[in-house]
């Protein structure tokens, strides 16, 4: 298990929901920004999916998942973008046009490092991770080669390395402080259509301390899940990603 890169300067994450960078690479951003680095976020679907309810007003639950991810940005020290491919949310694909889209803004944002979901995780249930996962990766080797996509206009980019998330083959980690995990675990605070549907906190409960209770409870469990990925890497603190480093 490699630990810690060299702070890059500038970084990108190609995540396929709003509240998935935070999720899984919240608290490396939070140290990456606090040293400096370059922050962006490129986030595949609208998230239209997103609730529980039936009765949910689809238009105002895009707007709103769209400001609370750049609240988290913004709760993580993100200096960099954040910017919406805007796919339907249950189905995003992974096609040239969308591929091309992908390379365009990693050539605009030159980032040194590309963060994305492993497309090749075993058992992946939701096809917009996997898809979003062969987007990050897919569109690595198309900015990084100048006869792709040459209607661009820009220059061809190639990252010095990719960190797949959500993988089952971690080799590298990225050692944490307590205040990076505690910033991502403000950064998902801040998705708050989200409490009822990934985080289990009462939506609907009038009784304000229970549901305190609950988010502080949330908490705990981001703290424990670094802990225990900590000690594969032997520090107190981690997130883990498979590298890629030979692009």
């Amino acid at each position: 298990m490699r630990v810690d890169l060299p702070v890059p300067e500038v970084v990108l994450a190609i995540a396929a929901h709003p509240d998935d960078v935070e999720f899984q690479c919240g608290a490396t951003f939070a140290k990456w920004s606090e040293a400096g680095t370059v922050v962006h976020h490129l986030i595949c679907t609208d998230g239209s999916k997103g609730s529980w309810d039936a009765s949910s007003d689809i238009e105002a639950l895009v707007a709103l998942r769209q400001a609370e991810q750049r609240e988290a940005a913004r709760r993580l020290g993100s200096i960099g973008e954040v910017r919406f491919l805007s796919q339907v949310d249950g189905e995003l694909g992974h096609g040239l046009e969308l591929r091309g889209e992908v390379a365009r803004v990693i050539r605009e944002l030159k980032p040194r490092v590309v963060l994305g979901h492993d497309p090749w995780k075993r058992w992946r249930i939701h096809p917009d991770h996997r898809a979003a996962g062969r987007l990050a990766v897919e569109g690595v080797v198309a900015a990084r080669d100048p006869h792709y996509f040459p209607e661009h206009g820009i220059e061809a980019h190639r990252p010095d390395a990719i960190l797949l998330f959500e993988t089952d083959g971690a080799d590298h980690a990225e050692s944490l402080a307590p205040r990076h995990v505690g910033a991502k675990v403000a950064a998902l605070l801040a998705h708050e259509s989200q409490f009822e549907t990934t985080m289990r906190i009462d939506i609907d409960g009038t009784d304000i301390d229970a549901r305190d209770h609950q988010a502080a409870d949330f908490g705990r469990r981001i703290f424990t899940e670094c802990r225990d990925v900590g000690r594969l890497a032997g520090v107190e603190l981690a997130e883990t990603f498979h590298i890629i480093d030979d692009i």
